[in-house]
């Protein structure tokens, strides 16, 4: 099963980075932008034998204490569970 991550800042944190690349985009004709906030993404392999429930449940725990920082950061656990013949 594959499983992706996505960390951003919280909307109350100022994101100098987005504001940067939302500036450039401008500047290069692209106004109908209103908006950019930056942020990661992982991508995870998980062991086949994990159910979705154990799966989900293990990646908001890595998601909180190890790839998000919760203070600053919000984060969004996607799955793709692995399909199965037929």
């Amino acid at each position: 099963m594959k499983a992706w991550v996505h960390v951003s800042l919280k909307k109350s944190v100022l994101d100098p980075q987005g504001k940067t690349v939302h500036a450039a985009l401008q500047r290069l004709g692209y106004g109908k932008i209103a908006a950019v906030r930056q942020g990661k993404s992982f991508e995870l392999e998980l062991e086949p034998a994990l159910s979705e429930t154990e799966a989900r449940q293990l990646l908001e725990r890595i998601a909180h204490e190890v790839l998000a920082n919760p203070v600053i950061e919000e984060y969004r656990v996607e799955l793709q569970p692995t399909e199965t013949g037929g």
